[in-house]
């Protein structure tokens, strides 16, 4: 697509190129130059570091406007509560039951190829004393057990603003259904206006991306340059058993799972998918945030999958926080990897517990890297394993962040797919067409 082209090169082959050579620079550096050398140091503080969190954080800033628009107007173009009732529970049944069997897929290798196992005791006491202390604001911050009635208290913002000022996403969210849900049932000049207003600060959003993607290569590189001078090969190397499992369990719901669901449920040819959410994917990748790839997740859906801009923009929206099964997956394999580490041995109850909790961890957890470290913690305290031991997880969990991030990238855009399957946007809305946006600036 032309769109995606930017002199005559695939934008995603840019990233790509950015991933690699910021990948194969910091590896030369860790390993022939040394990270605690004066001038490296001083790149990756005060150069490529900064260049990497501006790009983030111009990502974050679009996410909030960005969320409520797609959601308002996704709402209030289903025409009746109907539609939006039935794509929302079409939505939530398919997260519920993919997230369900990530984690399967997650507890079932972890059990059989025993990661953690046969560890001496005392080495694991050693080291869960050294790590403890990196560990402890994640432990700190972890909540003390799951409260149903709480979490659903917490879904309705006392303040909308001030969920927005503490990026409360959930809350966030509901407040935009509602006002979509207002929309619909307030039907006016005024309020045919103030939704062509609200699709134009769509449309002001996605172009705003427009320009910030453009710099995504070169964010992508100084990212990964940073991430390689500093851990070099040993964010692959330790703990190889368990980033092994993770990212095989991570790798059969990707090439199995989805391509199923997608194939099967979508009625959509898997190859043909793949190649046309690479983009999100790669985003996904360097990131390690769903919300900062919301946008371009949004993008490939209308211009590259051509679902309906209605059911993308609400699936996505709320997929990007509700639809976590790549870090329900993490969880619940950290968990039990975590158990087997320290001897403590969990019955079949107990994991199935963890199980339910990483779904719902999944649907909780915050779109930014690391969001779901706190939400183990509480696992761990749960089912009986020190929660300090997540340090020993720290030094390979940005790579599996990537991993995962991606996972649950691509998951909301296969259920986006999904529920798609019978939907059409309707031919006379109000709100005008968001204009296609390019990748190239």
């Amino acid at each position: 697509m032309e769109a995606t082209k930017k002199g005559g090169i695939a934008f995603h082959w840019l990233m790509l190129l950015g991933f690699i050579v910021g990948l194969g620079a910091g590896l030369y550096v860790n390993l022939y130059v040394g990270a605690e050398t004066p001038w490296v140091q001083m790149v990756t503080a005060s150069v490529t570091g900064p260049i990497g969190q501006i790009f983030l954080g111009l990502l974050f800033m679009l996410v909030l406007p960005l969320l409520f628009s797609a959601i308002v107007v996704g709402v209030a173009e289903m025409g009746d509560l109907g539609s939006l009732g039935r794509v929302g529970w079409k939505t939530l049944a398919m997260t519920v039951i993919i997230s369900a069997i990530a984690v399967l897929i997650g507890l079932g290798l972890v059990n059989y190829f025993q990661p953690g196992a046969g560890v001496d005791q005392a080495v694991a006491q050693q080291l869960l004393v050294q790590y403890a202390d990196s560990a402890r604001g994640i432990v700190e911050n972890a909540p003390a057990s799951v409260d149903l009635g709480k979490f659903f208290l917490d879904l309705v913002p006392r303040n909308v603003f001030n969920a927005a000022a503490e990026n409360q996403v959930l809350p966030f969210m509901v407040f935009s259904v509602f006002f979509g849900v207002g929309l619909v049932l307030v039907r006016s000049k005024a309020t045919d206006q103030l939704q062509l207003a609200i699709t134009g600060l769509f449309e002001v959003m996605m172009k705003l991306l427009t320009i910030v993607i453009g710099l995504a290569p070169f964010a992508i590189a100084c990212l990964m340059f940073n991430l390689a001078a500093l851990f070099g090969w040993d964010l692959l190397a330790r703990l190889a058993a368990f980033v092994g499992v993770a990212v095989g369990a991570m790798a059969i719901h990707m090439f199995i799972v989805y391509p199923l669901f997608v194939w099967v449920v979508g009625g959509k040819n898997p190859f043909a998918f793949f190649a046309q959410v690479r983009d999100p994917m790669v985003v996904a990748f360097t990131t390690a945030s769903s919300n900062a790839t919301l946008p371009v997740s949004l993008r490939a859906a209308e211009t590259e999958l051509k679902l309906p801009r209605k059911i993308s923009r609400f699936v996505l929206t709320v997929g990007a926080t509700a639809n976590q099964n790549g870090t329900a997956l993490f969880e619940g394999v950290t968990v039990l990897f975590l158990a087997q580490f320290f001897g403590v041995d969990l019955s079949i109850q107990q994991q199935v517990v963890v199980m339910l909790v990483c779904i719902l961890g999944g649907i909780g957890t915050a779109g930014v890297p690391a969001g779901s470290l706190p939400v183990i913690a509480m696992i761990l305290v749960m089912v009986g394993v020190p929660a300090e031991g997540i340090g020993l997880i720290l030094g390979v969990d940005r790579f599996l962040d990537m991993c995962r991030t991606t996972l649950n990238v691509t998951g909301d855009l296969v259920v986006a797919t999904v529920v798609s399957r019978g939907e059409k946007d309707p031919v006379d809305v109000a709100a005008p067409t968001v204009t296609t946006v390019t990748s190239s600036g």
